[in-house]
């Protein structure tokens, strides 16, 4: 008989009571959502607490039911003290590529915040953001840091949010249920109908949908192929 896995604890302020007792007054917890899709935004969200006890069960986005997640997202909004949104077009992330983009929603998100935080926390190990941010990473904050766990909810429901609006307006490349990302419903509709004004035209599925790979675009310095998810 399999083991059951054990249960995940649930995020602390461990992280940021660190950045607090090194002068952060302000720390804002980012995460972003959207890299691997093909079509929509790249969307940060940035998210500042008070420091007091979140919303029972708040985790990782990804760990959520759809309607877990909706909910959990209510109550985020209503608990935290302040967040705000970023986000860069398919025709940025085009222009720029996925880093440039990355910082360039991230700074909208963080310029946007009522007030400018002293720290900035990031999911993953790589500083996207840097100066005139002071920026700690740490792999997996979306599951151990509140804050960070705050801003994935949030970006993950907002977004998806986007691409249901635009399911109404482009109906048959599953928007509503598969945000932009490769669903076997987006491929087939790729293959017949060819892409959006939503979709990234530099990224190298278009190589694999022979009508319509003649609009792939090269961004001037990228490598040929599948474009880095941090080129």
């Amino acid at each position: 008989m399999a083991k059951a896995s054990a249960p995940v604890p649930p995020p602390t302020y461990d992280l940021e009571r660190e950045l607090a007792a090194e002068g952060a007054a302000v720390v804002a917890g980012v995460d972003e959502v959207g890299r691997g899709a093909w079509a929509g935004p790249v969307l940060v969200c940035a998210a500042v607490t008070d420091g007091s006890p979140p919303p029972e069960g708040l985790t990782d986005s990804k760990r959520l039911s759809p309607r877990r997640r909706t909910a959990m997202a209510q109550q985020v909004r209503d608990w935290v003290r302040d967040h705000a949104f970023g986000q860069a077009s398919p025709a940025e992330i085009d222009e720029l590529g996925m880093t440039e983009a990355l910082r360039l929603a991230a700074n909208r998100a963080l310029e946007a915040l009522s007030v400018r935080p002293d720290a900035v926390l990031l999911d993953g190990k790589h500083d996207y953001l840097g100066a005139p941010w002071t920026v700690r990473t740490r792999v997996k904050a979306d599951l151990t840091c509140v804050s960070v766990a705050a801003a994935s909810v949030l970006a993950k429901v907002h977004r998806d949010a986007l691409m249901a609006e635009l399911d109404t307006e482009y109906p048959g490349y599953g928007f509503a249920t598969g945000a932009g990302y490769p669903s076997p419903a987006h491929r087939a509709a790729l293959a017949e109908r060819g892409p959006t004004p939503h979709h990234r035209m530099t990224w190298s599925y278009l190589d694999r949908l022979p009508r319509w790979r003649h609009l792939r675009r090269v961004r001037p310095g990228a490598a040929d192929g599948q474009l880095s998810l941090l080129d």
